[in-house]
């Protein structure tokens, strides 16, 4: 009788299925890669040990329902191309809110009346945000500081 054993292939260890790019570098890649793509108010946030879900979130806003959904594609379109792990999209037919999963970021794209509704960078706050890039016209403000 043969027997089978099953692993998974993050047990397999030896063969790497998805890209080894660290996570800040992934997050850089993504952010640039919006921008490029005109998403506006781009924002990434660094999670790591502060939550179950994920390592790090990328906020951007998108000013029509067509430009949400092609952000979207276009994200996914580089996980394949650069072998970023892409779990799923979710929210891609309705478009206010458009979830790309990387497991371990997760890239929310809005509508800007929907992001204000649902405030993400409020929600955790705690967190050191970091724009993506500042303009030339912007001030600099000191980060972290609280109230």
């Amino acid at each position: 009788m043969k027997k089978i054993m099953q692993t998974s292939p993050a047990a397999a260890g030896s063969a790497r299925r998805f890209s080894s790019t660290p996570l800040c570098d992934k997050v850089a890649d993504v952010v640039r890669w919006l921008e490029d793509h005109k998403a506006a108010q781009v924002v990434s946030l660094d999670l790591a040990g502060r939550s179950g879900f994920t390592e790090a979130l990328v906020i951007a806003s998108a000013g029509s329902v067509r430009q949400a959904q092609s952000l979207a594609d276009g994200v996914g379109q580089l996980c394949r191309e650069r072998n970023y792990e892409y779990l799923r999209t979710e929210g891609h037919a309705a478009g206010q809110w458009i979830l790309v999963d990387m497991n371990d970021m997760v890239v929310n794209i809005f509508l800007e009346s929907t992001r204000e509704m649902y405030n993400l960078e409020a929600l955790w706050a705690q967190v050191s945000a970091r724009r993506a890039a500042p303009s030339p016209s912007a001030t600099s403000e000191p980060e972290g500081e609280q109230a």
